[in-house]
Order: structure tokens, then sequence, then C-alpha cells
């Protein structure tokens, strides 16, 4: 009893930690975000004086924030939407077709999200010169939908390829054709491998800076994780910590809410298919 006490209290003492180390740096961000400016460089664990001042001034003036947000929904909407509609498609294919060199195409597609984005940069770059695409909504979507495709793919393959062949046959059987069986049954099926893939791709479009930097110099086509890095000053050459805290608080928060609120969701389509 002794031993396992211990054991228990271990790993319980693991967690803590793990949490501790990975909660800190978002603790620190909520605490700079409500200290009065002036206390900016105070180390003490609470703020002397909770303000408000930093988030007023997140949205006050010009600074676009609002506007960076609505553009940050709409880039991480619509590459989510993207994603689930051609993955789920391309991962049923590769789950339940049988072709020549079947796993050697799902290998390549997620080899490919092996190349360093920033790899990419300049032949995107030089694409969307010649297509007249820098400063719009497709010039941040479509590379973030190739960077999320892979991923997704990997996934969705793995959860319909544990759906039983059983299903559709039983479906056809009661008059569906096979394109009503995949969207009858197996989608419903599958809405945890689903939701969970819809969940990781928006988390990575929403918190994408590096293409959204490079296809955008207008600053009212920039997304929200641009716009925080261009905060400036009031004198223009000062950082604006406190101002950075609290955008980066309002960028967070909706992420860690959503996460929370769908866990159940998430955890279900992630091992799914780990015990049978």
């Amino acid at each position: 009893m002794t031993g396992s006490t211990t054991r228990r209290a271990l790993s319980y003492l693991g967690v803590a930690a793990v949490a501790a180390y990975c909660l800190a740096p978002f603790y620190w961000m909520a605490i700079s975000a409500f200290r009065r400016p002036q206390d900016q460089f105070d180390n003490s664990p609470l703020p002397s004086r909770w303000s408000w001042e930093n988030f007023s001034a997140v949205f006050s003036g010009d600074s676009g924030f609002g506007r960076a947000l609505l553009n940050s929904v709409v880039v991480a909407g619509c590459t989510t939407v993207l994603t689930l509609v051609i993955g789920i498609f391309t991962a049923y294919a590769l789950a339940r077709l049988d072709f020549p060199f079947k796993n050697a195409v799902l290998g390549l597609i997620v080899a490919t999200s092996m190349f360093p984005g920033i790899s990419q940069l300049v032949p995107l770059l030089k694409l969307f010169t010649d297509l007249k695409w820098i400063n719009t909504y497709q010039a941040m979507v479509l590379p973030s939908l190739g960077f999320a495709l892979p991923l997704s793919v990997w996934l969705l393959t793995a959860f319909f390829r544990q759906l039983p062949f059983e299903l559709e046959h039983a479906a056809m059987v009661d008059g569906c054709t096979r394109g009503q069986a995949f969207r009858k049954v197996i989608v419903p099926l599958a809405a945890p491998g689903v939701f969970t893939t819809a969940i990781l791709t928006f988390i990575a479009a929403w918190n994408e800076y590096l293409i959204a930097l490079s296809m955008v110099n207008k600053r009212e086509m920039q997304t929200a994780t641009v716009a925080i890095s261009k905060f400036t000053g009031v004198s223009g050459f000062d950082q604006p910590f406190g101002t950075q805290m609290a955008a980066g608080v309002v960028v967070t928060v909706p992420l860690i809410a959503v996460v929370l609120a769908f866990q159940r969701r998430i955890v279900a389509g992630l091992t799914a298919g780990g015990v049978k």
C-alpha cells in the first residue's frame, strides 16, 4: 500500500510539474496584461494595482486589432473548412479503396509536411506575385492548407481504417448507394476524428505567423499574430510589452475556451482505435 501510494503521489507530482511548466508563460502573460503601463517591469507574482489600460490600448486608436482578429477568423475558418472537405474524401479513398502504391501515396503526403515552412516562402512569394494574390486571403489560406492537409489526411485515414467495412455493406443492402452510405453512416461515426482534426487545424491556422507576415503588407489585411508583432509604443521606439501581453491574452483565451469545452471529443478522436 505504501509503495502504491508513493507511486501515485509521484505521478500527481509529475503531472503538476509539467502543467506548471506549460502554464507559467501564459500566467505571466495574463498577469502582465493587467499591470499598469508604469508597472510593466514589476516582478511581483500579482499586480500591485489591477488595470484594464492595456486592453483598452489594444482596441483604441487606429491599431486595427479588431480587423486583424476578423482576418484571423476568416483565414483560420476557411483553412479548416477546406482541410476537412479535401481531407475527408482523400482519407476515405486511402482507407477504403485498393489501388497500386496506396501506402506510398500516403507516405508521400505525410512527407510533404517535413519541409520547413521558411524554405517555401520564396517560391510561394514568386507564385503569388505572378498571380497578383499578394494582400489577399487566398495567399494566406492556400499555404496554410498545404501545411494542414498532410496531418489531417493521416489522422482521418487511421480513423476510417478502424471503422468496419460491414457498415457500408449493411447500408447498401438497405438501399443506400456508396455515397449515401458514406454520408449517412461513415461520416457521423467518424465525427470524433473529424472534430479533432478541425480543432487542430484551426489552432494551427490561427497561430500561423510566417506566411501571414510574408504575403501581406497592407495593414487592413494582416492577421492578429502579425498585428501583435507590429504594435508600437507611445514614441514609436519603446516596446509596448503591456499592450502585446493584453493582445496575446485576447488571442489565446478563445482557443483555450474551445479546447476546454470540447476536450472530451478531442481526446476521443485522438485515442480512437487505440483499444480494440
